[in-house]
């Protein structure tokens, strides 16, 4: 025990010779050790992460809005003016809550107890770091102020955007000082740091608008605002994409450098990233870069026109070499090529005829090209060519090379949505996705940083490269070298395979017919191999081209960043679709890119021969089957082999579908069912007390199961066990009192006007299910001797 105590006693005091160093005006000079990120050539600086440059430091808490410093304590730490720096309650309230959902959804830290670990810098992940941090939360709090914790905390978390504490962040999203900022602001900015990329108002609105909410709603629940506060800061714009801008100036990529810092601070956190001694490689080629600059310029030279955004990615090892977000960082900080979600329509085809490839559907698959109406569930969605150009009987392969929506549209419901969107997933691409019909036309909302990945997986023989570091994200950095201890870690590729070899390398052969013979003739490179596919959004509001060569993958998005403009004459008075300015831009990069990393030409590895059958199938129980030889509504897919399904379908002779009846009174199910036609076999279940007997409450098969004409059905019908309520309405009291007990019904009386002596309404109703326990409320008008007793008060 002496031990123990004097081991307590010597930790504390050595942890608090160490508070001097967290004052965060004092770490900008003492502490700090320039992060550095570097291009793929490893000399060329990106930016240099200053603690003191990335944050300006406020002096006072009377230098941060009142309404930022109550939003802030009400959702990381309620009890701040309360606890000494370690908050016992907050432990035992977070880990009842994690231990009731199965998962960590809420933290135990303080504020204090936060700020010390933004602030106490240590590389290893430790119990005994984290006794240090709270004996060095306990030791601050005897010796700062609430209010001097309070800056010190806001001066060193991260808001995203670049934007290192609070001062910055107000002058990032807002262009004001913290101490201006009002409510809808405050609330905001408060609900970032938990998760800077998740809450990022600009690439996940609507996650930040909720958040803030979440925000408002403690402040309410805490006594700092009234509802109508709460009504008021939730109808306020977020900050405009354009309008989000880190002050000061920036270097070469400044939007590629931007992506690279997110992920950084994601994954090591502000602290370490921001003046931590961090020098990050990265895999921007600067001269790639100024290539896609001068693509985009040539093409596009009208600053009122449309803009660009283009992505290239090296599909062998993943590494991003160029990432064009933007025409000016220092007017919009929004970058187009990874927070840009526009439909990419067309050019998402692929993905829908990759995920038909994973289920073992050949490409030489018949579909017929004409105006189809799918059903979707919850409505019915047309579909049609453009021009109403339609091509008859045709294969897969031939409908992707022109285009055709009404094939792929046809496929969608074969493969089924939900499967499409794994595929996408599994391909690279990380915005969320709906699985609507829609979605086989490419009316999902993603980036061009997505799409590139998606290609670039393809293009790598269906292995989806990612990088070692940073799990699932798109490859950025090459390797991150901590200057302090001379620690190097390496984010080497990692491979994950989404496609076979041969699935991959058919689907690349297809698009290659697209860039020769179809929509994306103009992307052709002379003496090189080009695989691609355009995409154009109803209306002309967006336009796509994503290609690739077996050296570089590329995708460019054409539009108008602010709002979904039509582009009807931006082409030389013609409208602007996939293959028309985007594939001239495409083309203009990738050949000079080549050239510029001296790839010679290669061609594609050649697709594989998949021999394949024709397979009569039906669908059944969620999938396909094979015909048995009776089944209607057959189709013919050609499958590869030995991917075909195994099982036949049971279907009957004379197969009906079995209809819903459930809920409906027996009459009507009976009715229902002679009209499939199918014959019906009762059994019967009690009724619940003051239910409607005679409702179908079950029936076998069920809805949308299969059996031979005539067939019986068997429904399960509710029957009063006690018999019904009578209808006492209208009946003197004393009859009424004798129906109900006749039935050994209770009576239970109250009066209201009406006839004297007579039954005016009652509860539950007549013909309902009837039970012993079940009391029946009468309202009886009284007689004149009732009435007289009622005004003696008796």
């Amino acid at each position: 025990m002496l031990a123990g105590v004097a081991f307590s006693f010597g930790l504390v005091r050595a942890v608090a010779t160490e508070i001097p160093k967290l004052d965060p005006a004092r770490q900008r000079t003492a502490d700090d050790v320039d992060s550095v990120i570097y291009a793929s050539n490893g000399r060329s600086v990106l930016a240099v992460l200053r603690g003191a440059e990335s944050r300006v430091i406020v002096d006072s808490i009377d230098d941060i809005s009142p309404l930022m410093r109550q939003a802030i304590v009400a959702v990381e730490d309620k009890r701040f003016y309360e606890h000494d720096g370690v908050d016992l309650r907050g432990i035992a309230r977070a880990l009842w809550e994690d231990v009731r959902s199965g998962e960590v959804v809420e933290g135990g830290s303080t504020i204090t107890q936060q700020f010390v670990k933004n602030a106490y810098i240590r590389n290893e992940q430790s119990i005994g770091r984290k006794v240090r941090e709270a004996a060095l939360a306990w030791q601050l709090e005897q010796r700062w102020s609430k209010n001097r914790i309070l800056t010190a905390y806001l001066n060193t978390i991260y808001f995203g955007n670049g934007a290192y504490g609070i001062q910055q962040a107000a002058k990032t999203y807002f262009r004001k000082g913290a101490s201006k900022l009002r409510l809808h602001e405050a609330a905001l900015l408060a609900g970032i740091p938990a998760n800077p990329a998740r809450y990022d108002p600009i690439v996940h609105p609507r996650a930040a608008r909720a958040r803030r909410h979440f925000v408002l709603t403690r402040m309410l629940e805490q006594g700092k605002l009234v509802r109508a506060d709460v009504r008021r800061a939730d109808a306020k714009p977020l900050p405009q994409p354009d309008a989000v801008r880190l002050p000061g100036t920036q270097g070469p990529a400044p939007y590629f450098t931007n992506f690279v810092v997110d992920q950084l601070v994601d994954r090591y956190g502000a602290g370490r990233v921001f003046g931590g001694g961090l020098h990050v490689t990265t895999t921007i080629d600067l001269k790639l870069q100024e290539l896609a600059r001068a693509a985009i310029e040539k093409v596009l030279p009208s600053p009122d026109g449309p803009a660009a955004a283009l992505v290239a990615i090296d599909p062998r090892n993943g590494a991003v070499r160029a990432m064009f977000g933007g025409a000016s960082f220092r007017r919009s900080q929004f970058n187009l090529a990874t927070q840009a979600e526009r439909q990419p329509g067309s050019s998402f085809k692929p993905i829908v005829l990759a995920t038909a490839l994973r289920a073992g559907i050949s490409p030489s698959t018949m579909f017929d090209s004409r105006p189809v109406q799918i059903d979707a569930g919850d409505r019915i969605w047309s579909v049609k060519n453009y021009e109403s150009a339609y091509l008859g009987r045709v294969d897969l392969a031939r409908a992707m090379v022109s285009s055709d929506n009404s094939v792929y549209a046809q496929l969608t419901q074969v493969v089924t949505p939900k499967k499409i969107v794994q595929t996408a997933e599994a391909l690279g691409i990380k915005s969320p996705l709906d699985p609507y019909f829609s979605i086989g036309l490419g009316a999902v909302a993603v980036n061009p940083l997505d799409m590139t990945r998606a290609y670039a997986t393809v293009a790598n023989d269906g292995v989806r490269i990612d990088g070692a570091l940073f799990g699932d994200q798109a490859r950025v950095v090459d390797q991150v070298e901590w200057v302090k201890n001379g620690r190097v870690r390496e984010n080497s590729p990692v491979g994950h395979a989404a496609l076979t070899e041969g699935e991959a390398r058919t689907l690349t052969s297809i698009l290659e017919d697209v860039v020769q013979r179809g929509t994306g003739v103009r992307a052709s490179l002379p003496g090189r191999a080009v695989a691609g596919k355009t995409g154009t959004t109803d209306a002309y509001g967006d336009a796509w081209f994503v290609g690739y060569t077996p050296q570089l993958v590329v995708a460019v998005w054409v539009g108008y960043p602010n709002e979904l403009r039509p582009m009807l004459t931006e082409y030389d008075g013609d409208p602007v679709a996939g293959g028309t300015l985007p594939a001239e831009i495409w083309k203009e990069f990738t050949g000079r890119a080549l050239d510029k990393l001296g790839e010679e030409p290669e061609s594609f590895a050649g697709a594989p021969y998949l021999p394949a059958y024709d397979q009569r199938v039906v669908w059944r129980g969620g999938g396909y089957k094979l015909d048995n030889g009776i089944c209607p509504g057959t189709r013919v897919f050609s499958y590869f082999a030995g991917r075909a399904p195994m099982k036949a379908a049971d279907c009957k002779p004379n197969e009906v579908s079995v209809p819903r009846v459930v809920g409906q009174n027996v009459d009507a199910a009976r009715a229902s069912l002679a009209a499939t036609p199918l014959d019906v076999s009762l059994v019967f279940k009690p009724a619940a007390p003051s239910s409607r007997p005679g409702l179908v409450v079950a029936q076998q098969p069920r809805a949308g199961g299969f059996l031979s004409a005539y067939d019986t059905v068997r429904l399960t019908v509710t029957k009063a066990r006690y018999g019904l309520v009578p209808n006492l309405v209208g009946s003197r009291v004393d009859d009424a009192r004798d129906q109900l007990r006749s039935r050994k019904l209770r009576a239970k009386i109250t009066y209201g006007a009406g006839p004297p002596g007579t039954v005016v309404s009652q509860t539950p109703q007549a013909g309902v299910a009837a039970d012993p326990a079940l009391a029946i409320s009468l309202v009886v008008a009284p007689s004149s001797a009732t009435a007289s007793v009622t005004a003696a008060g008796g």
